[in-house]
């Protein structure tokens, strides 16, 4: 299955004004990073965010998300935020804010 192109339009559009944006085809879907960390990413019809140990364990007891596992090992400090969970722009807004939070405590690359 290809990724949601209405999804991953939604994330360029907010993160289209931020420095140091730049976006990727990566594991079937297409990633955005923020000098050169991955920040957030579109796979299938999933948004999956970096957000660290702490926040990402806090992320997994919230509606609409679940471990970040395509491999068979979930990964920590990440989680996937399910369609529901991004429905309107509020949504997204909010986990791409989060995962920005995290992500710019992170050397550059």
């Amino acid at each position: 299955m290809a990724y949601s192109e209405e999804l991953a339009d939604r994330v360029r559009e907010i993160v289209s004004r931020k420095k140091g944006i730049t976006d990727k085809k990566m594991f079937g879907g297409v990633g955005f990073l923020l000098n050169g960390n991955m920040l957030v990413c579109v796979w299938k019809e999933f948004l999956i965010v970096r957000l660290g140990q702490d926040d990402g364990e806090k992320a997994l007891k919230e509606k609409f998300v679940i471990p970040f596992d395509i491999t068979g090992k979930p990964m920590k400090g990440w989680a996937m935020v399910v369609p529901d969970g991004v429905e309107d722009d509020d949504q997204l807004k909010k986990w791409i804010q989060r995962a920005m939070k995290f992500v710019r405590t992170l050397p550059a690359k």
